[in-house]
């Protein structure tokens, strides 16, 4: 079955909605405009509960279907970027310095037209929960809204969202069983030596020797401290000292990110990174502070209800257009607090040959817009069938 017609007559509508939401973005938990707009496009719809200020600017919206049943539930994420927009495209962001780089004003549409049409028909038992969400993009909204009770609140059994994706044919579907995106950590390690003459290095105590030392150190926690096979990968990404060429500072600075998708792996380079800082700190006698912080926990899709998601996606895009042997990648995805309180799936759904992810001049293809508002309205009627 290809788009469904219904939802193709308001493609230009949806197109619409998407490009006032580009030209308005709002980043983390202050998504309030966004949500505004959203809401009173889903008054218009006719749900039958809208819930507003979730996780601050969440949203929460009901519709009822015919029958009896259980509640499923569907995720969009509504936040933007901080990143000055270079498309030059007529609905360009409007806010210097922030832009819906990442297609989250996609994403909230394609469950608006989702949300449309099940108004209109109704043709499932149960219930729908549709679920906006800020702070995807950093802050964890899905943890909040997790934590603010919305399962419990709205006894939702089931849940799913997708990811628009660059470089994949438009309108075909990737996911995979398991685990399909890392668990995210990041440390910041403050190396706290006495700084002075460059040219009476012995009357100081160099941080900067000291965290070469601790960088080596982390680079071979990947290749000596961990199974080959178990996937992993830690990047320092900053590293600052010094003002000059002739002074020893004082203090060196070091950042990096940690991904992983086992809790065992995770656990150990926690574990390896603390002892490299003590141990160098003992080695060159200065100080060493580090502060590991653990971020979105791996996104893993239950297999049956990834079974249940592929075959729904081979109704609207075609058996040769979807996959569900996608294999995992190392980015991360807040989603994956909601798949750790129920069964779900996240996949990714092409948007063609266009700029990738958190570039400058990257936009939504609204061409793709109502194969996804048909995914996520089919799995609700198949999930749920009115009879």
């Amino acid at each position: 079955m290809p788009v469904i017609n219904r939802i193709a007559d308001f493609t230009d509508d949806m197109t619409a909605w998407r490009r006032h939401l580009h030209r308005n973005p709002e980043l983390g938990f202050d998504c309030h405009g966004t949500a505004a707009f959203i809401a009173d496009r889903l008054r218009e719809f006719g749900v039958d509960e809208l819930h507003e200020g979730i996780a601050r600017s969440g949203i929460v919206a009901i519709i009822e279907g015919r029958a009896e049943g259980p509640t499923i539930g569907l995720r969009a994420d509504i936040d933007a970027l901080p990143i000055h927009e270079a498309t030059g495209a007529e609905w360009a962001s409007t806010v210097p310095g922030r832009m819906h780089a990442c297609g989250h004003d996609g994403h909230a549409t394609m469950l608006l037209g989702a949300a449309r049409y099940l108004a209109e028909t109704r043709n499932f038992a149960g219930r729908v929960a549709l679920i906006f969400q800020p702070a995807e993009e950093d802050g964890g909204g899905a943890d909040i809204m997790v934590q603010e009770g919305i399962i419990e609140r709205f006894g939702i059994t089931r849940v799913f969202a997708m990811h628009n994706n660059p470089g994949q044919a438009p309108g075909s579907f990737v996911t995979t069983p398991g685990p399909i995106m890392a668990a995210v950590d990041t440390f910041e390690i403050n190396v706290k030596g006495q700084g002075g003459h460059g040219a009476m290095p012995h009357l100081t105590v160099d941080p900067i020797v000291a965290a070469v030392a601790i960088v080596s150190g982390i680079q071979t926690i990947s290749s000596r401290n961990h199974y080959s096979l178990d996937d992993l990968a830690i990047s320092v990404t900053q590293i600052h000292a010094g003002s000059a060429e002739n002074i020893v500072p004082d203090s060196a600075y070091i950042n990096g990110t940690v991904r992983t998708f086992a809790p065992h792996v995770r656990e150990m380079v926690a574990r390896r990174i603390r002892q490299i800082c003590e141990g160098q700190a003992t080695a060159y006698d200065l100080s060493v502070d580090l502060d590991y912080v653990q971020g979105y926990p791996a996104t893993v899709n239950d297999p049956a209800q990834t079974d249940f998601a592929t075959a729904v996606a081979r109704e609207i895009a075609g058996e040769a257009a979807v996959s569900d042997q996608g294999g995992r990648e190392m980015g991360a995805e807040d989603f994956s607090y909601m798949l750790n309180e129920l069964p779900g799936c996240y996949l990714f759904m092409g948007q063609g040959d266009t700029a990738g992810l958190h570039s400058p001049d990257y936009d939504f293809n609204d061409e793709v817009a109502p194969v996804g508002a048909s995914f996520f309205a089919r799995l609700v009627e198949r999930a749920q069938p009115a009879a």
